[in-house]
């Protein structure tokens, strides 16, 4: 009977002491604090942009402009670690590079909380973007005319919407979309590789491209040649390699080792 009692006793202190822990959860220290960052810089119309940060999310749009227009929101938990958070820009006529300083990860907490920060910037359409890295949230570019753009993302979304440029573009794990609007019948390259998640092809239905697709673990679906090719049951990758209205002068090559591929027609 007492180490019945005792057992009872037990679990209401450890009951207590989760209830005293989650009523901290929603003390002032949990509260999103935020600062805002807003620069404009004139810069030239093929100018190299290289773009870094950690944690957050990097909106990127092409406009008719000669000027770059940075917005970022930082965010912490804390006004001491809002404090160690900043955007370093270096800016020339022909060049800009942008990066974020933040604190360090917290090495033995469950979430990290060091910050983020959420960039949207608005360039000239025909920058070059040779770099843009994010480690984990989203990434976007929208109307890039340019030459080239490289980006990468560790875990997260990303999207390139009519990017008419030689467009090459890494996700470790999370889902890609590629999406045309409307088809320019110039020279296009598009390289998408996606380590494990899905990926998402929409173009128009008179576009004219060859295309390379190839998964290792997943299904193609491909409305410009055939119906969804289920995996071989060899253990071979799926692959299908073919020309959409003779080809023309775009070569888009998507390939993910986990996942899924669908090449979707605005009109199938």
């Amino acid at each position: 009977m007492r180490s019945s009692l005792t057992k009872k006793r037990n679990l209401r202190q450890i009951a207590a002491v989760l209830l005293l822990s989650l009523a901290g959860c929603d003390s002032e220290s949990d509260r999103v604090l935020e600062e805002t960052f807003e620069r404009l810089y004139t810069i030239q119309p093929a100018s190299d942009i290289s773009i870094q940060n950690r944690d957050g999310a990097v909106l990127v749009y092409g406009s008719n402009t000669n000027e770059m227009h940075l917005h970022a929101t930082l965010k912490a938990y804390s006004r001491a670690r809002l404090k160690q958070m900043a955007v370093d820009v270096s800016a020339q006529p022909n060049s800009v590079s942008i990066s974020t300083k933040l604190p360090p990860k917290p090495r033995w907490a469950l979430f990290d909380r060091s910050g983020t920060v959420d960039y949207t910037i608005v360039v000239p359409a025909t920058v070059n973007v040779s770099q843009l890295r994010l480690d984990a949230g989203e990434v976007l570019v929208d109307g890039m005319h340019g030459q080239n753009l490289h980006a990468s993302l560790g875990d997260g979304r990303m999207s390139a919407h009519n990017c008419f440029t030689d467009l090459n573009v890494a996700l470790q794990r999370g889902n890609l979309a590629i999406s045309y609007d409307w088809w320019e019948h110039g020279t296009l390259s598009v390289q998408a590789n996606t380590a494990r998640g899905n990926t998402l092809v929409f173009l128009p239905s008179e576009a004219a491209f060859h295309l390379v697709a190839e998964t290792r673990h997943g299904k193609i679906a491909n409305d410009f040649d055939k119906p969804a090719i289920a995996p071989p049951t060899s253990g071979e990758a799926t692959k299908i390699d073919m020309l959409a209205h003779g080809g023309g002068n775009a070569a888009i090559k998507v390939r993910t080792e986990n996942g899924d591929i669908k090449v979707m027609a605005a009109n199938p």
